[in-house]
């Protein structure tokens, strides 16, 4: 169960918005956490997983929304891992440095 209350505030910079939370986690949740970062390290590590959620959930959505967006027929040097990976080292070699 996750349980938020919202508090907004300014950083010191005064450039990005801040917010305090509540969070309700289960106690073995809470003390893995605490044995990797201590518990003045939690606020960072709940940020940084978050942010790595949020951008596994937007990337997902991504492939979703481009899911057969390229055919076989029209690419048929990507038929295959072993014909993609001849088509990655042929492209490799011709390009410019």
């Amino acid at each position: 169960m996750l349980l938020l209350e919202w508090d907004w505030q300014w950083d010191i910079r005064g450039s990005c918005t801040m917010a305090r939370t509540h969070v309700v986690l289960a106690d073995d949740v809470m003390e893995a956490v605490d044995r990797l970062v201590g518990e003045r390290g939690r606020s960072r590590f709940l940020e940084e997983a978050a942010r790595e959620k949020l951008a596994r959930i937007e990337l997902e959505s991504a492939l979703e929304e481009t899911s057969g967006a390229l055919s076989v027929a029209d690419h048929p040097e990507w038929r295959d891992r072993s014909s993609t990976a001849a088509w990655v080292r042929n492209v490799r070699r011709t390009e410019v440095s």
